[in-house]
């Protein structure tokens, strides 16, 4: 494969989580893939709610308009609630993969049933709506919250990634999965360590949102510009959304 730049954006503005996030992508991008790690230089410090998405969805949309124009082979939303995805990808050439939609989508290519380990209880009911959208609901056996904040894991103490693990645990114990879901970019770096400690996939899906994009640029697929995914009708944009404007 020649060279491309994939453009990965945190859609919160944690620097820590934008490094953690960057670094679980070039560890296994293919040689000659370049990691673009990036964040809004503005919005929320972290994505837990229908509220905190709205306005991250924005800064999303602000990279993925500075990605065009840098010429990036592909784009990833990196949060597990795809902020914006849909919008980005009208406003895109190049493919964009969320990483929800990503690790899902890995999950059912090597088990019948799947488990999410996510971070608060009321993200559970955003990803079981992405269940729905992405038509996986059939194939996921549970869900469960560490019920600690996203940035808790990336205070330091260890915590958060110990109660990601013990969950995890308990999940191939009770509901019968196959396979396990990380559903947190600030998950990323847990994802090949808890494969060889539990001897079942476990997905990060930064990880599934890199391989993907890769086997699309190399099949020389880009995002369909025909129909709803078209590039947005021409219009003005005024006060704070001028810098989106895509044309």
């Amino acid at each position: 494969m020649a060279s491309i730049c994939i453009q990965v954006i945190n859609p919160n503005t944690s620097v820590g989580m934008t490094e953690t996030i960057g670094a679980a992508a070039r560890a296994v991008a293919a040689p000659g893939t370049d990691i673009l790690a990036v964040s809004p230089g503005s919005g929320v410090p972290s994505i837990e709610g229908h509220f905190d998405e709205v306005i991250a969805a924005l800064g999303v949309l602000e990279q993925v308009k500075a990605g065009r124009q840098q010429g990036v082979d592909g784009h990833i939303i990196a949060c597990f609630g795809d902020p914006g995805l849909l919008a980005a990808r009208e406003l895109a050439q190049a493919p964009v993969v969320g990483i929800a939609e990503a690790a899902m989508h890995m999950a059912t290519l090597v088990a019948t049933r799947f488990s999410i380990v996510t971070t608060l209880p009321r993200t559970l009911i955003i990803a079981r709506h992405l269940l729905k959208q992405y038509e996986f609901s059939d194939h996921c056996a549970a869900m469960h919250a560490i019920d600690l904040p996203v940035l808790a894991l990336e205070d330091g103490s260890g915590l958060a990634q110990e109660k990601v693990r013990e969950r995890c645990i308990r999940a191939l114990k009770e509901d019968g999965c196959g396979a396990i879901v990380l559903g947190c970019g600030g998950m990323a770096t847990l994802a090949q360590e808890l494969t060889r400690e539990l001897r079942v996939p476990v997905i990060d899906g930064v990880s599934a949102a890199v391989k993907m994009v890769e086997s699309l640029v190399a099949l020389g697929l880009s995002t369909s510009k025909y129909g709803d995914l078209a590039y947005p009708e021409a219009k003005a944009l005024n006060g704070r959304f001028q810098s989106l404007n895509p044309f």
